[in-house]
């Protein structure tokens, strides 16, 4: 069987290409995220390789779309490797099933790891010199109400409301909690 999968980073970005792509390869069955590909932590990756049995085909558009960088490439490589399936992405015309497709993803993997890395530090920079001309000045820091903060405080260091109590009364995230304790 021929399993698709499909990824945007974002739950905005359209996946209709991918899609149109998986109907054109002849694909059976499709799982498609809309999560950053940073992390193998995705629900509808994590289905699919549950999914996949021997003798069945991944097929990806390109490899950004599967993996983020060479080590989680390779690790769901090998994770489809023990299960008897093949993997295919089209855009780098990789085939698993032949010894050239497995050395060539290995290669692809990493120039995509690099470009990423690339990627990275060019957005570093930018910031950095939106910093400098006073163009990016960050997030916003979050506005509590000192007052309220100052009398709930002590409840919550005596023990008599929990943090999850103290939060829902200030109207705050659990970071801001935190964060706002340690300082």
């Amino acid at each position: 069987m021929k399993v698709g999968y499909v990824r945007v980073s974002t739950a905005e970005q359209n996946t209709a290409r991918q899609e149109v792509l998986m109907k054109q390869f002849g694909v059976e069955k499709v799982y498609v995220d809309r999560i950053s590909g940073k992390s193998t932590e995705r629900p509808q990756l994590r289905e699919m390789l549950s999914f996949v049995r021997n003798g069945d085909t991944v097929m990806v558009e390109a490899i950004s779309r599967f993996a983020r960088n060479t080590k989680d490439l390779l690790e769901l490589i090998d994770v489809l490797q023990k299960k008897g399936v093949e993997f295919v992405s089209q855009k780098e015309k990789i085939d698993t099933s032949t010894p050239t497709g497995r050395f060539m993803l290995t290669v692809f993997a990493a120039v995509a790891e690099l470009e990423r890395g690339y990627l990275l530090d060019r957005q570093k920079e930018g910031i950095a010199v939106a910093k400098s001309q006073g163009k990016y000045k960050g997030r916003k820091p979050i506005a509590v109400d000192e007052q309220l903060w100052a009398e709930l405080f002590p409840l919550w260091k005596n023990g008599e409301i929990s943090a999850t109590e103290f939060m829902r009364k200030m109207g705050i995230s659990k970071s801001t909690f935190y964060r706002k304790i340690r300082v």
